[in-house]
C-alpha cells in the first residue's frame, strides 16, 4: 500500500514537491524512531567514514587500532556488523540498514557501553537523512569518484550528499590530500582539529614510504613532519595503505598511542570481500573483491598485476537498476589491466542482464579487448571457466559481490557468496 501511494504521488505531483514531501516524511521519521528507542544515540562518541571506495577496509582498521588501545567498540559496515567483539556478516545487502535497524544498533551499542561507535554511512543515507540527530565526533573522508549516478544525477550533487556529513562541524575532520575532490571538502571547518593524509608535500600525515608484496604492504606515515609511524598490514595494495593511512590519522587525533596505532594496523587480518583471498592449495591465486565502480576496479586490477608472476584472470560484469553510465568505463578498465576477461552477470534486480552485459562488452570491445574476453551469462559457469584456465603463477580475480551471502535476480533473493563458489568447484572443505 505504501510503495503504492508513492508511485502515485511521483506521478501526479511536480518532483520538487515530491522532494520535499520525502525529505519532510525522512525527517520526522527518523525523529520518531529515534525517540521510540530512547534516541540512543545521544551521547556516543561516533566515528564515520564516507566516500566512494574504501569505508569498509578503514573502518575496519579504525576498529582494530581501538581495540588494541583497550576501548570497547561498536562497527556497523557494508560487509560486518560488530558490538563488544560479537561479530558477523552484514547480510542485509545495505550499507545504512533501515532506520529502524539502525537505530537498534545505536541501542544496542549503547547496551554494551562502548567507547566508540564506527559508523560507514553513504550518500543514500545522508542525502535520506537516515541518519540525523547521530552526534558525529571524527568524521573521515576517503575519496570521491564515479558512482550512484543513477540517484544523483551529477557528480556535484553527489559530492554535496556525502558532504553533509561535514555540515555541522564535527570536533575532527579528516581527509585525502591526494583526492581530487579534496579542495572542496576542505572548505568545511572541524571544532577542534583537521587533519589531511597521502603522499602529497602539504600532506600533515605525509606517506614517505610504500612496499607492496603478495600478502600484505608497508608504509612509512610521518605527521606534523616529526612522528613517524612504520605501518605493516596484511592487506595488499596500494588502496589499502591509503585507508589503514586515513585509520591510522583518525586514531592519531583521538590521542590514542602511537604503539597502539602500528599494531591496531597489523592486527586486522583481512576484511570478508575486501582484496580477500580463498586459499586453494592450488599454484594460482584466487581473490574475491567488492569492486564496483571504475576507481576501485582499476585500483584492485592494478594491484592484482603487481603480484602476480604471470596473468590476471577477471571475472566480472556489472549490477542491474543503478549508474548504468559507468558500465562501458568499467569494461575499458577491464580490457586495459585484466589479461583475460571472463565477462558474467552480478545481480541484475529488475533489468535484462544481456543488456547489462551488451553494455560492458561495449566498453570492452571500445578499449580492443575483445579478443581475450569470454562472455558466459552464468556466474557459476563462469567462475568455473576462469578456475579451469589458470595455470601456475595467475591470479583469479573475482569482483562484485565480495562479502555478499545472495544475488538479486528478476526481483528474487537468491543465495549466492563467491568464495563459497569457489571452494565448492575446487571441492575445498
Amino acid at each position: 500500500m505504501k510503495q503504492q501511494l508513492v508511485r502515485v504521488t511521483r506521478k501526479v505531483l511536480p518532483k520538487g514537491t515530491v522532494k520535499k514531501l520525502e525529505s519532510t516524511y525522512r525527517r520526522k521519521r527518523v525523529q520518531l524512531v529515534s525517540a521510540r528507542y530512547g534516541n540512543p544515540a545521544k551521547g556516543q562518541k561516533v566515528i564515520a567514514v564516507t566516500g566512494t571506495n574504501g569505508k569498509t577496509t578503514t573502518l575496519n582498521y579504525v576498529n582494530e587500532i581501538l581495540k588494541e588501545a583497550g576501548h570497547t567498540t561498536a562497527m556497523f559496515t557494508t560487509a560486518v556488523i560488530e558490538i563488544a567483539g560479537e561479530r558477523k556478516i552484514n547480510d542485509l545487502n545495505a550499507t545504512v540498514a533501515s532506520v529502524d535497524r539502525m537505530q537498534r544498533f545505536f541501542r544496542d551499542a549503547k547496551r554494551a557501553k562502548v567507547d566508540y561507535t564506527l559508523l560507514e554511512v553513504t550518500s543514500h543515507a545522508l542525502d535520506q537523512h537516515k541518519l540525523d540527530g547521530v552526534p558525529i565526533r571524527a568524521a573521515i573522508m576517503t575519496n570521491l569518484t564515479q558512482d550512484h549516478l543513477d540517484y544523483h544525477g551529477t557528480m556535484e550533487i553527489y559530492a554535496a550528499a556525502k558532504a553533509k556529513m561535514f555540515m555541522n562541524e564535527p570536533e575532527f575532520i579528516i581527509l585525502n590530500r591526494d583526492d581530487e575532490w579534496f579542495d572542496y571538502y576542505n572548505e568545511f571547518p572541524a571544532a577542534a582539529q583537521k587533519i589531511t593524509y597521502g603522499k602529497h608535500d602539504e600532506a600533515e600525515a605525509k606517506i614517505e614510504y610504500t612496499k607492496l608484496y603478495r600478502r600484505g604492504s608497508e608504509a612509512t606515515l610521518v605527521i606534523d613532519h616529526q612522528t613517524k609511524l612504520d605501518l605493516a598490514t596484511a592487506l595488499p595494495g596500494e588502496f589499502n595503505i591509503y585507508n589503514m593511512v586515513a585509520a591510522a590519522s583518525t586514531a592519531y587525533l583521538l590521542g590514542v598511542n602511537v604503539d597502539d596505532i602500528i599494531e591496531g594496523i597489523a592486527n586486522l587480518e583481512g576484511v570478508p570481500g575486501r582484496f580477500e583471498r580463498v586459499p586453494t592449495g592450488r599454484d594460482f591465486d584466487v581473490f574475491v573483491d567488492y569492486a564496483h565502480t571504475p576507481d576501485a576496479l582499476q585500483k584492485f586490477l592494478e594491484a592484482a598485476k603487481a603480484i602476480t608472476k604471470n596473468r590476471v584472470i577477471l571475472v566480472f560484469g556489472a549490477t542491474g537498476d543503478r549508474d548504468k553510465g559507468k558500465r562501458p568505463i568499467m569494461g575499458e578498465i577491464a580490457s586495459r589491466f585484466a589479461d583475460r576477461i571472463l565477462l558474467t552477470d552480478e545481480e541484475s534486480y529488475n533489468e535484462d542482464p544481456a543488456a547489462i552485459r551488451n553494455q560492458v562488452m561495449g566498453g570492452i570491445e571500445s578499449a580492443g579487448g575483445s579478443a581475450k574476453t569470454t562472455e558466459i551469462a552464468d556466474r557459476h559457469e563462469a567462475i568455473k571457466k576462469a578456475l579451469g584456465i589458470a595455470t601456475k603463477g595467475d591470479v583469479v580475480v573475482i569482483t562484485g559481490m565480495g562479502h555478499e551471502k545472495f544475488r538479486i535476480i528478476n526481483g528474487k533473493r537468491l543465495p549466492w557468496n563467491d568464495a563459497d563458489v569457489v571452494r565448492e568447484i575446487l571441492d575445498i572443505k
